[in-house]
């Protein structure tokens, strides 16, 4: 199951603004952008007064077709305060007017959560491409793709991408974006030299490359950030932009150098504070990234500092920090994308310690919010998969990946096949896996590092050299958890185990409870004879998760049998 992403998690609307007591006449005239408008208005329709390179500007909108890590090995916990900010004083509550529980094809969770919330303030996101168009944009547009969020099992969803600079869903959906797009477009061509309004059209390319699988508007992202930037060379809204830009394409060295530099401009940049963050975590600079969010809580609280914190404190072992700060969040929620956000974070908790009816429910909260909200049904599906439905789970999968086939929920979905066995279904997984390897080509010809990705999809369902390679051309850069755990299970595939234990000990030594980590180095134990160490590894991933995987926890239950049979 993923963890807890960076990827769609919202932002303050005034992100952007400088410190209270210094905005500058420029940055007051930029007015709103996609992520600031009031709600009724065009979300970008006054987005600024002036900026560049009216070539880009004139792209036309293109249709909106349709409609996403790591700890520290410091402090026990409790060692840092929870953030106060999230106080749930003033909080609005769910709401109170009733709503229609017969809405076609929603669970009764998520109708009885409906029948309690308030329907004035359901907005629905935009809809994601279908998995057809998606590939085929890529195909004939060296289009550049993007990450998948996950880890778990090899190839379930391989990693946290980092996005910090992503503008929330649900303020954005408050407007088309699209249409909001056009509307940045029209206003630069006819003042061009707005910077601000060009660095906005950039974080709008940024996002609608995320929530509607245009992989061609990362270039686009690039050229407008650029543009503003030759305009106002310091200003740090470009800055933070170009931060989110660069970890959207997994060049995390990158994002953080430009969010140190939106930050030595503006101290209080929220993207920039996030992206920083997300920066440090996917480096593996866990430390690090525990006082970065600290600074961050400091100086701009609110849901995407909150959610970073909780995912930091997580990865650190400290779960019980990690569900209080969300759940606190969760009360201070104040709009659909916050409670989405929010409540499919506290599913994702829930899931991966195990406790799948308190996902579900929480999951149905984050679909009561917004009934599209992606992450939210692929986490509802594995939620039901592991719970025993699997026919629940399937139907729900195949529904995330015809809208946003990315490889977390396509090796899922391949692998729910393969567990189900039934005529065809071999073949259906291959499918799934073979769109898997079509995104990563698809991603490195557009310039997204797809390393990570590659090798633990590849390591169970690809070309197992490949899968070495790429993992350790990863580790190469960064040595996070997800990093070390890709290169032992890349290792142990192609037969070597013993330079695969090391890497297996580091994916598990910060105290994060995965049960995919703990069932590839329970595999690897075995295989170089550290058979004590075994039992406990796979024995602490069954315990933890028993549905962590449908053919991982088959195979880990299998293994446990076979050493306890030996003894």
């Amino acid at each position: 199951m993923p963890p807890r992403t960076t990827d769609n998690a919202p932002e303050r609307r005034d992100d952007d603004h400088p410190r209270p007591d210094q905005e500058t006449d420029a940055e007051s005239s930029v007015g709103r952008g996609p992520g600031q408008a009031e709600p009724g208005t065009d979300a970008v329709a006054e987005a600024g007064r002036g900026g560049g390179a009216a070539a880009e500007a004139g792209d036309g909108p293109r249709p909106d077709s349709a409609g996403g890590a790591a700890g520290g090995t410091g402090g026990g916990p409790g060692t840092d305060p929870v953030p106060g900010a999230v106080s749930t004083e003033g909080a609005d509550s769910p709401g109170t007017q009733a709503r229609a529980a017969n809405d076609t094809g929603v669970d009764e969770r998520v109708a009885a959560v409906r029948r309690a919330a308030d329907g004035g303030r359901r907005w629905r996101a935009a809809h994601l491409a279908g998995c057809a168009a998606l590939l085929a944009i890529a195909l004939t547009g060296g289009a550049v793709a993007f990450g998948s969020a996950g880890d778990g099992r090899a190839g379930t969803g391989v990693e946290a991408v980092s996005a910090g600079g992503a503008l929330a869903p649900g303020v954005l959906a408050r407007g088309d974006l699209a249409s909001g797009i056009g509307s940045l477009q029209k206003h630069l061509r006819a003042q061009p030299r707005d910077f601000g309004s060009w660095a906005t059209l950039g974080i709008a390319y940024v996002e609608q490359a995320r929530t509607n699988g245009d992989p061609s508007r990362y270039p686009q992202a690039e050229r407008a950030l650029k543009r503003s930037l030759e305009l106002d060379p310091g200003n740090d809204q470009a800055l933070a932009g170009r931060a989110a830009l660069a970890a959207a394409r997994h060049d995390f060295t990158g994002a953080l150098k430009d969010a140190d530099r939106a930050l030595r401009q503006n101290p209080y940049n929220e993207r920039a504070l996030c992206t920083r963050i997300d920066a440090l975590v996917e480096l593996g600079r866990y430390e690090d990234a525990a006082e970065a969010a600290r600074t961050a809580d400091g100086r701009r609280p609110g849901v995407p500092v909150f959610t970073r914190y909780a995912y930091v404190k997580e990865l650190r072992g400290d779960v019980r920090t990690a569900r209080e700060v969300l759940e606190r969040a969760l009360e201070a929620a104040d709009s659909p994308a916050d409670t989405a956000y929010v409540a499919t974070a506290l599913g994702q908790l829930a899931w991966n310690q195990g406790e799948y009816g308190t996902a579900l429910d929480h999951y149905a909260r984050a679909l009561a919010a917004d009934e599209d909200y992606l992450p939210a049904l692929e986490g509802r599906a594995r939620a039901q998969a592991a719970n025993g439905d699997r026919a629940a789970a399937v139907e729900g999968l195949e529904q995330v990946v015809a809208r946003f086939p990315l490889p977390g929920p396509l090796v899922a979905l391949g692998e729910l096949y393969e567990d189900r066995g039934a005529d065809g279904d071999r073949a259906k997984a291959g499918d799934q896996y073979a769109l898997v390897d079509a995104w990563t080509s698809l991603a490195r010809a557009g310039g997204v590092n797809a390393d990570l990705d590659s090798a633990m999809a590849a390591a169970d369902h690809g070309d197992k050299k490949e899968a070495l390679r790429a993992a350790r051309a990863e580790w190469n850069r960064r040595h996070s958890v997800h990093t070390a755990d890709a290169l032992a299970w890349a290792l142990h595939v192609n037969g070597r185990d013993q330079e695969a234990l090391p890497y297996a000990r580091r994916a598990t030594a910060t105290g994060y409870r995965n049960a995919g980590f703990l069932y590839h180095r329970g595999v690897i134990e075995r295989a170089t004879g550290n058979e004590r160490e075994a039992r406990d590894h796979l024995r602490a991933a069954l315990d933890l998760n028993p549905g962590f995987s449908p053919l991982g926890a088959r195979e880990a239950r299998t293994a446990l049998k076979d050493l306890e049979g030996s003894r």
